[in-house]
């Protein structure tokens, strides 16, 4: 069974490093709470997760279904509950493709692919947030 370690160290403040076998991640948190804003904030960063994932699965998919693009965004937005624990409850997960001629149709194949099988952290997310995904086609001519 495979297992991830990331290990997470205290630079002082509120500032952490997370790091992993793949690189490093500099988290902080607002001056109003004591940090210098100076790294990503760990909810930040589940959203962040989650572009990351489908991103991959994206890049992937374009390429072995051969669909011509220039580039790709993905916008993630997560609105929290009211109430502490703050947590995610509702995301919206936006896609938005660039290029000439743009396949549209085998681009929703490819997003549907990595939001519905591929994506275990959209998986993730759904169990406890209401998920909500959009598509943009922008042309170039």
């Amino acid at each position: 069974m495979k297992t991830d370690l990331v290990t997470t160290k205290w630079l002082g403040e509120m500032a952490f490093e997370a790091t992993n076998q793949g690189g490093l991640i500099k988290m902080d948190a607002d001056a109003e709470v004591g940090g210098n804003n100076d790294g990503l904030r760990p909810k930040s960063m589940m959203l962040a997760s989650l572009a990351g994932c489908s991103a991959m699965d994206i890049a992937s998919l374009v390429t072995k279904m051969r669909v011509a693009i220039d580039t790709f965004t993905i916008d993630v937005e997560g609105e929290l509950t009211e109430e502490h624990p703050k947590y995610y409850h509702k995301v919206r997960v936006v896609y938005n493709f660039v290029g000439a001629n743009l396949d549209q149709v085998k681009l929703k194949k490819i997003v549907d692919l990595s939001v519905d099988k591929y994506c275990g952290v959209m998986e993730m997310f759904r169990q406890f947030a209401q998920v909500e995904v959009a598509i943009n086609y922008n042309t170039t001519e």
